[in-house]
């Protein structure tokens, strides 16, 4: 697990995002410039969540989240999502 030195405010998450296909199920490489941004990733920080709504997702969660949600960070030398709790779809 990533710790982070970065911590959320309010009902914001950050989220490392999967590493992108290098294949298709046939077994054909996929080029860069045809990869799609992942949609899937795993939870490594937590804001403390609003006055009336506590947090449901917690650090280590792998989650599902909308294609354009949230925005791209680089801390580090990684990359990183930032995005509202609200624009996570499902936790796996």
């Amino acid at each position: 697990m990533v710790k982070l030195s970065i911590k959320p405010l309010a009902d914001r998450v950050i989220i490392e995002p999967a590493a992108a296909d290098q294949k298709t199920l046939g077994g054909i490489i996929i080029p860069d410039t045809a990869k799609e941004k992942p949609q899937k990733g795993v939870v490594v920080a937590v804001g403390p969540g609003k006055k009336d709504e506590p947090m449901t997702v917690k650090v280590g969660d792998t989650v599902l989240y909308g294609k354009y949600a949230g925005s791209e960070l680089s801390f580090d030398g990684k990359d990183y999502m930032i995005m509202r709790e609200s624009d996570i779809v499902a936790v796996l």
